[in-house]
């Protein structure tokens, strides 16, 4: 019976939805973080849904005068 519990959490890891991974969101500039994403960032994406996020540094305002 435990071996059938680590083969359905296997397949629920492996099988993460919409998530990108890590790689797709180190590509575009993002971070992956457990839980939140840090002050002065913003969620990008999944790395692995719902719990690993693809974070975003917040772009600095421009400002024209």
């Amino acid at each position: 019976m435990g071996i059938l519990w680590f083969i359905l959490i296997f397949v629920s890891l492996t099988c993460h939805g919409d998530a990108y991974g890590p790689d797709s969101c180190k590509q575009e500039g993002g971070l992956c973080r457990l839980g939140n994403c840090v002050s002065g960032e913003y969620l990008a994406n999944y790395c692995f849904q719902p719990i690993i996020l693809c974070c975003k540094t917040l772009s600095p305002t421009t400002t024209k005068s």
